[in-house]
């Protein structure tokens, strides 16, 4: 037999299984896996002695900026990050300008994505009301992903860009959608059998509290989580799980970041609905007590709260009421995010980041290495449709591997970064176990962090 590509002698990593053996990987495909060699030449022979073998890991929400603000990110340099920090497929967001609003659209984004990916990548698609409504179902018969709407976002007449901190006075501006709209969309989406994911701030509550701290002449961290509270994530969520409980529909809950959120969510789950959440490392890792010493750059929308919504977004993590972890990947420049902690914007990087702190998780004992394999493999792939062909080790499916070093020291330097942008909150943090190989559809990526090959991904749809 002739390989094209043999993984020997690593540490396979199925959901709920571990085992010494070897992969075989004929024309982008897994061939076979054994514990024993099999017979047979091969082009390329990569040694994984003392190294886990992952289904390969996945950000499924990441925002490159492409086309629009390319001078704070592009696709080209989000890849080169994903390949570098171990993750062989991405999720693009659909805030793009132009935004992913309708088919002509989505395959312009098609076209003009995949010849700058490293790895590959599927598409979300954007819900903005009466604007775009009657786009839904032909987006799900294109290829869409899944459906993002961003509660309580104004949007531009004229480009249809989302307008974050919304005031009534702003000229050429949609204001934010009413409930009666935004169960349309629920509605609409249910026909497709697709997400409906929410990033879950209630608008008009964080307007009302915001205009309260601005009075009070407050501009530290403290202040910006009074104007944007637990509640406000909160009540959302609750809002959300009550329109998909009349409309059937799917609801993914986005970067989840309350222990309030993960309460909501589990009880909904409890009673069978098929409710679903995310979280971010930022989240995990930071507290409100952390801004002191990172500042603006830990600026985030959802901000970062408080050491009780870390410990229950670990349980929830614990419990698999969160059963995915992204990063969120937003980028800005250095210039954006120097300034007042009110006027700055809000993202940071992390696609690069996301694999090496959810390994070093394992190593901290917080979570097993099954349930890292799930929470950036299986999970989201089964999710959002993509399983077995993304996600899993099994014959037939694509040799998307990601190889581990838990023994391997890290430090995370934001010199080294591979996005445009350099903004981190991870600087400096000291982390054990690291991906030492990116392998996409048979191809290594990525090896000892090097980026070793140009872009080659490819779209995938559900």
């Amino acid at each position: 037999m002739h390989w094209d590509h043999i993984i020997k002698n690593g540490t396979i990593v199925q959901e709920e299984e571990l085992f010494e053996g070897n992969i075989y990987i004929k024309d982008g495909k897994i061939a076979a896996i054994s514990s024993t060699e099999l017979a047979g030449e091969t082009v390329e022979e990569t040694d994984a002695t003392g190294l886990h073998v992952f289904p390969g890991f996945m950000d499924v929400h990441i925002h490159s900026r492409d086309p629009g603000a390319t001078h704070k990110e592009d696709f080209y340099h989000s890849t080169w990050a994903a390949a570098a920090g171990g993750l062989t497929t991405v999720f693009e967001m659909p805030n793009t300008n132009p935004p992913v609003n309708h088919v002509e659209n989505f395959h312009k984004q098609v076209e003009n994505l995949q010849p700058k990916a490293h790895v590959d990548f599927a598409l979300w698609a954007i819900c903005l009301g009466h604007l775009n409504i009657n786009e839904i179902q032909s987006l799900h018969e294109a290829g869409a992903v899944a459906f993002k709407f961003f509660w309580g976002y104004a949007v531009h007449k004229k480009t249809y860009q989302l307008m974050y901190n919304y005031k009534p006075e702003m000229e050429d501006v949609i204001p934010p959608f009413q409930d009666g709209e935004v169960y349309d969309m629920f509605q609409e989406v249910a026909k497709t059998g697709k997400p409906f994911a929410i990033h879950a701030e209630n608008n008009e509550l964080i307007q009302h509290l915001t205009q309260k701290v601005e009075e009070s002449g407050r501009r530290d961290y403290g202040a910006l989580l009074q104007g944007r509270p637990n509640l406000a994530e909160a009540t959302t969520i609750q809002t959300g799980i009550s329109f998909a409980k009349d409309a059937g529909t799917r609801l993914h809950v986005l970067h989840v970041s309350t222990e309030e959120g993960v309460e909501l969510i589990r009880q909904a789950q409890q009673e069978g609905y098929p409710i679903t959440s995310e979280t971010c490392p930022h989240f995990l890792y930071l507290s409100n007590k952390d801004f002191e010493k990172i500042g603006p750059h830990m600026k985030v929308y959802p901000p970062v709260k408080y050491e009780k919504d870390q410990n229950g977004l670990w349980k929830g993590i614990a419990d698999g009421v969160v059963s995915v972890a992204c990063s969120d990947h937003a980028p800005h420049t250095e210039e954006e995010k120097d300034g007042d902690l009110w006027s700055i914007p809000a993202g940071m990087c992390g696609v690069e980041t996301l694999a090496p702190l959810m390994i070093h998780a394992v190593s901290e004992g917080r979570i097993t290495p099954y349930e890292l394999g799930k929470l950036l493999s299986s999970q989201p792939a089964r999710l959002f449709g993509i399983y077995p062909q993304k996600g899993s080790l099994q014959i037939g499916t694509d040799a998307d591997l990601t190889l581990v070093d838990f023994k391997r020291q890290k430090t995370i330097h934001k010199h080294e970064l591979h996005s445009k942008s350099k903004v981190t909150p991870y600087d400096g943090f000291q982390l054990q176990g690291a991906p030492v190989a990116t392998i996409v559809r048979g191809t290594t990526m990525m090896k000892d962090g090097a980026v070793t090959e140009e872009p080659a991904g490819r779209v995938v749809k559900p």
